[in-house]
């Protein structure tokens, strides 16, 4: 069965094991992987993971043309493999926010990627919400969805954002809401503006739970992902196998649903 990764973090080498450790530091858990991209070639192959959803997180506005070049030439260098997604900040301009969105689309990037928890701010927040404005529907979004140490992310305020802006399509990762799963599912099952990836999670909660979870949402609205370098893939595959879905299920949210989304 084919198998499309949809949530990566990958780093240029000279700074991605610092970076892999700043992020295990953030969450309070030990990184599986150096955070190399060819580290994480090596071990979704021997997995048989075909293709990634690959992407980094500006924390300051300078750092965004400086990732966002080298999410592009990461995708160039990769035969094929990785599928990129830009990052943006909410302290962009409107005009700022356009004129990215369009240097990066005519890129071949093919979404944005925030992260509300490391670039404080609040998902429905007005910075945030003139992002999407600039955004323009152009480009799915892929949130770090829930944290109950933070007051950025929850499912509530991502409900918000998607209520306000129907025709922008969003993805709501970690099951729309790490830490808060229960609460995600409770807020933002109906939505259709929604998708979820269901990286970071498995690993969290009872195989039961998090497959009532997913059907809740939808078999059509998960996607798999492996929030590398967190987590080993061969041990996320795994998990995602013993939540006890038929073929045609894992299908879907192993290659078809996020070959779909995109357009692939």
């Amino acid at each position: 069965m084919r198998i499309f990764d949809a949530h990566v973090h990958i780093y240029p080498d000279k700074i991605a094991e610092k970076a892999a450790q700043h992020v295990g530091d953030f969450y309070g858990v030990p990184m599986a992987f150096n955070g190399t991209i060819a580290t994480m070639v090596e071990n979704s192959k021997k997995c048989g993971i075909e293709r990634c959803l690959v992407h980094s997180v500006a924390t300051t506005h300078d750092q965004v043309p400086k990732i966002n070049d080298f999410i592009h030439a990461s995708v160039e260098a990769s035969g094929g493999m990785f599928v990129g997604f830009c990052t943006l900040h909410p302290s962009m301009s409107a005009d700022e926010v356009d004129a990215e969105v369009k240097r990066v689309m005519s890129m071949g990037l093919m979404g944005v990627k925030l992260h509300p928890d490391c670039q404080k701010f609040r998902i429905d927040s007005a910075d945030a919400f003139r992002m999407y404005e600039a955004i323009d529907g152009r480009l799915p979004i892929l949130f770090h969805t829930g944290d109950n140490r933070y007051d950025y992310s929850h499912p509530e305020y991502m409900l918000a954002a998607a209520k306000r802006f129907p025709k922008q399509r969003m993805i709501a990762a970690h099951l729309g809401g790490y830490t808060e799963w229960d609460k995600a599912v409770k807020t933002l099952a109906g939505a259709e503006n929604l998708w979820f990836d269901e990286s970071s999670t498995l690993d969290f909660i009872k195989p039961e739970l998090a497959r009532e979870y997913i059907l809740t949402y939808g078999v059509d609205r998960v996607f798999f992902g492996t929030d590398y370098p967190m987590w080993n893939a061969s041990e996320e595959l795994e998990r995602f196998d013993r939540l006890g879905f038929d073929d045609e299920q894992r299908e879907k949210i192993l290659w078809s649903n996020i070959t779909g989304f995109l357009g692939l």
